[in-house]
């Protein structure tokens, strides 16, 4: 009876509660509840976010300013601080190219093909990074089918390209990750109402005048959203410029370099450049997005209308055409290569042998089959800790007065700001001994280790999900139910978990596939008993098993598709 009374409405709230007679707990047992959840998500995060981070920024310093000055002065490094910049800033702009123009494609016209076209727009999302990265290396490599194609065709002695340096790296980041801008501005374009557009178009404005002075800048909070993801993403890439570098050298293979040459000082002080460069990116972009405020009143309505040009009619569809072909293309080509056998592709268009020994010996050999063992069970105990770590603070930041709920805020989102590299060398950095007074436990060259970072890693995207969720719920349920006698636990478990469950299934998924294929850390931090999907697909491509590593990689496609498919039932089921 009481469950169905918190249920009917927003009306009555606490005093309606408590004129029904309710026992609620004294004001003092609550606030040192709230209390002590605060003190116990504040302990975690200082130990596993700020520890490690100070940790770094510390040892940096370990001999002064020597270091410091020593990368400065010291060309790779330089070279590597230039690159890293230049490629980011050169993925946002080349993102945008792609994702704005396709968003407002597909959200404003009406087209032959255009529900194909966006069915597949998000493709390139479920391709772990790693898993991109090694597609477009069979396809556009030098020994790639599309090169060794061309070559072919146009009777050349050698390759047409070379898929190599910073263009390169741009070229498979712009792949991998325009779709982030497509999204943010195609969910912008959706609570766009087009009657602003017909109102400036009946004052006289021109198209172009309509779009740069009404529709961009409502757009705006979703382009610089997008433009920053992109950019921390590709600040933090690993995998694209370890396999197309060519000998470039960007800050995050640089970190790796210094590591294993022992130079831990200086790794400290390129880590530290790069989170410096990650926070620098993060204020610009924000302070152009709060230049001024973006907002309309009213509900969103857009239309599609169809093309008025009979030359844009006939050639849009074509375009969808081309557009799909070369969205499937890296699925296809590492489908395709994981029925390869090992060492029979070498300069052949196509591999010329095919068999299912790949996947078999991944079912059957134990040591092959381990990375698969540790992959999930490394995301899905990493993924558990993000669920209850992130539905604490979440329900401390939103729901409750928690005394440095804002610092609480920004320690959540710390981990989005840093790279991956970065907080992995700080994890080295912090947890290679054994000591209490230093609040440090060993767990460098240890299973726990990679938990441990993925955790870290996801921290923000599982909170922000069930922070989004919470803020949704109108808090005097909660109050209703307390002071009609439920239990602080019974309130949790029949008003708030139901209240947060769409966010907190999102963020699970999220957490899951990111953890999954997780590369960038991985590489910094784990060992041979520990190595994951990714670090084994790594080291089948050194040894030239093209077809294991693509098996391995249709593996990491499938997990991926498995964990969204049982996040939508999920929603579905509990709706």
């Amino acid at each position: 009876m009481r469950a169905r009374a918190v249920r009917r409405g927003r009306r009555g709230g606490g005093a309606a509660a408590r004129a029904a007679g309710g026992r609620r707990e004294p004001h003092g047992v609550v606030r040192k509840r709230y209390a002590g959840l605060a003190i116990a998500v504040f302990a975690l995060l200082a130990w596993a976010v700020v520890y490690p981070n100070a940790t770094v920024v510390v040892g940096s310093f370990a001999h002064g300013l020597r270091d410091w000055k020593e990368f400065f002065h010291s060309p790779a490094d330089h070279e590597a601080l230039v690159n890293t910049i230049i490629i980011s800033v050169a993925s946002v702009a080349a993102s945008l190219t792609i994702g704005i123009p396709l968003a407002f494609l597909l959200a404003r016209f009406e087209f032959r093909g255009r529900r194909i076209l966006s069915a597949f727009a998000t493709l390139p999302a479920a391709l772990p990074p790693l898993v991109g990265v090694i597609a477009f290396l069979f396809l556009y490599g030098e020994s790639g089918v599309v090169t060794r194609a061309v070559q072919h065709v146009l009777g050349l002695s050698r390759a047409p390209w070379n898929l190599t340096g910073v263009w390169a790296i741009v070229f498979v980041h712009a792949y991998t990750m325009y779709v982030y801008v497509f999204l943010f501005v195609a969910a912008g374009l959706e609570r766009y109402d087009t009657s602003l557009d017909e109102a400036a178009a009946g004052l006289g404005a021109a198209q172009a005048l309509r779009l740069r002075r009404v529709t961009l800048p409502l757009l705006t909070p979703a382009i610089v959203g997008s433009a920053l993801l992109v950019f921390m993403s590709a600040l933090g890439s690993f995998s694209a410029p370890y396999i197309f570098g060519g000998g470039i050298r960007v800050l995050s293979t640089q970190i790796l370099v210094s590591k294993l040459n022992g130079s831990m000082t200086m790794a400290y002080v390129e880590t530290a450049m790069l989170a410096l460069t990650a926070v620098a990116g993060l204020v610009v972009l924000r302070r152009i997005e709060r230049r001024r405020e973006y907002a309309v009143a009213g509900k969103g309505r857009t239309t599609r209308t169809r093309m008025q040009s009979r030359a844009w009619r006939l050639a849009t569809p074509i375009v969808a055409t081309v557009a799909v072909i070369f969205l499937i293309l890296p699925h296809a080509m590492v489908v395709l290569v994981s029925f390869a056998r090992d060492g029979t592709w070498t300069t052949q268009v196509l591999p010329p042998q095919y068999t299912l020994d790949n996947f078999r010996h991944l079912a059957t050999d134990p040591d092959l089959l381990q990375p698969i063992t540790n992959s999930v069970s490394m995301a899905a105990m990493a993924t558990a800790a993000n669920v209850v770590f992130g539905l604490v603070a979440a329900y401390l930041l939103v729901l409750t007065r928690a005394p440095g709920r804002r610092l609480l805020g920004l320690l959540v989102a710390l981990p989005w700001a840093i790279p991956a590299t970065a907080i992995a060398l700080g994890l080295a950095a912090t947890f290679d001994r054994n000591s209490l007074a230093t609040a440090r436990v060993l767990l460098v060259g240890t299973f726990w280790i990679l938990p441990l970072a993925y955790f870290i890693r996801n921290i923000p995207i599982v909170t922000n999900a069930i922070e989004g969720s919470l803020r949704q719920m109108d808090p005097t349920l909660e109050d209703a139910a307390r002071g009609l006698g439920a239990s602080w636990w019974l309130a949790m478990r029949r008003v708030v978990l139901p209240a947060a469950r769409p966010g907190l299934v999102a963020g699970a998924m999220l957490a899951s596939v990111a953890a999954v294929g997780e590369f960038v850390a991985s590489i910094v931090l784990y060992t041979h008993g520990n190595r994951p999907i990714s670090m084994e697909i790594l080291s089948q491509l050194r040894s030239l098993s093209f077809g294991t590593a693509a098996a391995y990689s249709v593996l990491l496609i499938a997990l991926v598709l498995a964990i969204t498919m049982t996040a939508r039932w999920a929603e579905s089921r509990f709706a």
